[in-house]
């Protein structure tokens, strides 16, 4: 079995990963193997990056022949005793089930039950069309980043330099096998501000700023819409901008803002007890039956869903479910929701700190 220890000289990240766990708690983890099924495929090397001493290093562990497989297993539980938390790359989809299966078919008595994992895919990935990724794999994640690599091959590629490595043990082959890993391992820890993204969308958003603005749309018409300015407490990697249903994000360092339209317009409000009431064609409203009793039977009908309703012009902003009450429709088969921007409503920033996040997540779950 070969060691490769080496320590990241000058190397820091930029996201505080101390909010997760402690540093010195925390086992970065990336494997080689020479497929997708550990029954058929070999486990040939195992890569850790760990904090100590204020550096990061890593150590890797690479069978030479089918037979370390064994000892590259032991080897690493017995450094990972030390550690609490597991971090990977889709690990929890490959990387810690391939390894749990080995142990099986080994018969070493080894598990991730002490551990507590983070899958950095797992937090990413569901904001890959917000972000406008090509994909969610790491290399793509590192490209978004402007993260270079200095190994020239590809995981698929590393399976004949590693068969081949076996048979005939070269130094070419050895360097490019930890190079590779050592390279996964630093990508992970180079990836790590993108986790501002995942923050964005998971930790309570505080407006400071709410205001109405007007402009003119292309064909001249007089339009509104709410700016709701908040900031983050990360910064995000890069400056990042979405629209989805006529709602703008823009994000950039620490300062985010959203644009929400303002429809001023005659919208309706449906009562869910129509039974209780009457619908006057001529007038076009419902009253309920303690009023419209008294109006004469030939302008009155009784009221079904669709009609029992009161209409009132104002200002309204969009909702995706229903956040606020009473909400407001066009027709009784619409599927849009609206709720009035009333004159308390403008006062109450918890209340716009509530929308933004509504706002947020129905832009990343409409992608």
């Amino acid at each position: 079995m070969k060691i490769c220890e080496e320590t990241m000289d000058n190397f820091s990240i930029s996201y505080p990963l101390n909010r997760l766990a402690p540093l010195e708690r925390i086992l970065f983890i990336d494997i080689e193997t020479t497929g997708f099924t550990a029954r058929t495929s070999g486990l040939y090397l195992i890569g850790c990056a760990y904090y100590l001493a204020g550096e990061w290093r890593t150590i890797q562990w690479m069978a030479e022949n089918r037979e370390q497989e064994a000892d590259v297993l032991k080897a690493f539980f017995d450094f990972a005793k030390l550690y609490r938390y597991l971090i990977h790359f889709n690990g929890n989809n490959f990387d810690l089930p391939f390894i749990t299966q080995k142990c099986e078919l080994l018969s070493l008595p080894y598990s991730f039950d002490n551990f507590r994992g983070i899958d950095l895919y797992k937090r990413i990935s569901p904001y890959r069309y917000f972000l406008k990724l090509p994909s969610c794999k790491q290399k793509a994640l590192e490209n978004f980043l402007g993260v270079t690599r200095k190994d020239a091959f590809t995981a698929s590629e590393l399976i004949g330099i590693y068969l081949d490595y076996v048979k005939n043990p070269s130094e070419f082959a050895e360097n490019a096998l930890f190079l590779h890993n050592a390279e996964d391992l630093k990508g992970m820890l180079e990836i790590l501000p993108m986790l501002a993204c995942y923050d964005l969308f998971n930790q309570p958003v505080k407006v400071r700023k709410a205001q109405a603005n007007s402009y003119r749309d292309l064909n001249g018409n007089r339009r509104r819409e709410l700016i709701l300015m908040f900031n983050l407490d990360i910064p995000l990697p890069k400056p990042i901008s979405a629209n989805v249903s006529h709602c703008f994000f823009r994000g950039e360092g620490t300062e985010c803002s959203l644009k929400i339209p303002i429809y001023e317009e005659e919208l309706k409000y449906f009562y869910s007890n129509y039974h209780d009431y009457y619908y006057l064609p001529d007038e076009d409203v419902a009253l309920h039956k303690s009023v419209a009793g008294f109006v004469s039977r030939e302008y009155r009908i009784p009221a079904s869903a669709a009609n029992c309703y009161t209409r009132k012009v104002s200002s309204y902003l969009p909702q995706w479910d229903l956040l606020f009450t009473p909400f407001f429709k066009r027709e009784y088969k619409s599927h849009e929701l609206f709720f009035e921007l009333t004159d308390e409503l403008k006062k109450n920033k918890a209340a716009f700190s509530t929308y933004a996040m509504h706002v947020l997540n129905m832009m990343v779950f409409t992608y």
